[in-house]
């Protein structure tokens, strides 16, 4: 079965207005199956997932639908959202505000959503401390990840798409793609850019008006460029019974419309085809 993903961080309601149209624009066009937001506004009579999906079918989940308290600064910074194409089941939020990342209001979503004729799937919307000098929290964080995957896991191979706020040479990233452990433990997820995307896959780059800005604040380098935006997909190891290959993978949401850009990230749309061994 062909299965689209797409995962954008859509930069809360910061900057011009009109980006939120875009932003839905763009995903009618690329009508995935399975969306993973970050900072997605929800509070004050607002809610910003309800406009980003408008007329396109998905069925949306938010953070704070499901969490009994507001993180703090989350009416800035918005939550963590899923969509999916089918009716998904809310497996577990996850709020991962540990030691050192006290002011990141985003939880990690996990959804089961049941693909025709297939099967259940395990799909969760995630997202890191942002901050360049907390890479100690986000290797807590990815442990903290994969035990998420292994509580709710089906035999259909998982799909973790979000803004992990790390380079593929970080070891948060390093551990979840199998190439280093943390704590003893090791774990194997497929990059899908890695596996089917065409050059750097930069995500975050002065590139971008949205996001200069903010670069120029926070890492104050020139010609800043990174590629902090994933799909990652269980591999065989963790489920044996079934393969989902990586396809296509390239970027979204990476050019400005009458001089707005949708956000300042990219997104990252990838196609996969999911099925279970004979």
């Amino acid at each position: 079965m062909r299965v689209r993903i797409v995962t954008i961080n859509v930069q809360n309601s910061e900057g011009d207005p009109r980006r939120v149209g875009l932003l839905n624009q763009e995903l009618r066009r690329l009508a995935p199956d399975l969306v993973a937001l970050q900072e997605v506004v929800e509070g004050d009579g607002r809610r910003q997932l309800d406009e980003l999906l408008e007329g396109t079918g998905l069925h949306g989940t938010h953070q704070a639908d499901k969490l009994a308290y507001a993180p703090p600064f989350a009416d800035r910074y918005g939550g963590n959202a899923v969509a999916t194409r089918w009716p998904h089941q809310v497996m577990e939020v996850l709020d991962l505000r540990l030691a050192g990342a006290g002011d990141v209001p985003w939880c990690t979503l996990a959804v089961k959503v049941a693909l025709p004729d297939v099967g259940d799937l395990l799909f969760i919307s995630a997202t890191a401390s942002w901050r360049l000098d907390a890479e100690a929290v986000r290797e807590q964080q990815a442990l903290a990840l994969a035990d998420l995957d292994a509580r709710h896991r089906t035999d259909l191979p998982t799909i973790i798409a979000g803004d992990f706020n790390a380079g593929p040479d970080a070891s948060s990233i390093r551990f979840l793609t199998g190439r280093q452990s943390i704590r003893g433990r090791s774990v194997h997820y497929h990059d899908a850019w890695e596996v089917a995307g065409d050059g750097p896959g930069h995500t975050w780059s002065t590139d971008n008006g949205n996001a200069a800005t903010l670069l120029d604040q926070v890492v104050r380098q020139p010609g800043h460029r990174r590629r902090i935006d994933y799909v990652l997909t269980g591999s065989w190891h963790a489920h044996p019974k079934a393969r989902c290959e990586i396809r296509t993978a390239g970027l979204a949401f990476d050019q400005s419309i009458d001089g707005i850009w949708p956000s300042d990230h990219y997104g990252v749309v990838v196609d996969v085809e999911i099925d279970r061994d004979a």
